[in-house]
């Protein structure tokens, strides 16, 4: 069992999305991040340097939604859990993208509060 740091509704805009519109207009994400780690040495020490520096994986995860384009809020997903994976303490990731203003192509102005993908990825052993 390992210790959470959770991050919760992280946004910025981005460019993602299959349809032309979501490229060129861009829309709101809001991201959800845990960080599966080991909290004991840093709450021994009461030293940053023997944890995850939350505010330094936040700031990637805005640096990767706001940056290059994706069709995919999958592919979005999978960046920055392997952005935030491979920092130091980090044993596991779970990532939530929430696209909230998803164009649906509803007829009607039909509509979802919100699209999300969720992923879970281990660091590999040795990593």
């Amino acid at each position: 069992m390992s210790d959470m740091i959770r991050l919760s509704g992280i946004r910025a805009t981005g460019f993602h999305g299959v349809f032309e519109n979501e490229r060129e207009n861009g829309q709101e994400f809001v991201v959800d991040v845990v960080l599966h780690t080991d909290t004991a040495p840093a709450a021994h020490t009461d030293d940053l340097a023997h944890t995850v520096d939350y505010a330094a994986v936040a700031a990637d995860v805005v640096a990767l939604i706001a940056g290059e384009p994706v069709n995919l809020i999958e592919t979005l997903a999978d960046r920055i859990a392997r952005r935030v994976g491979a920092r130091d303490f980090v044993i596991a990731v779970e990532v939530t993208v929430h696209k909230p203003q998803a164009d649906l192509g509803l007829a009607g102005g039909a509509h979802a509060d919100d699209v999300s993908v969720t992923i879970y990825r281990e660091r590999a052993a040795g990593g």
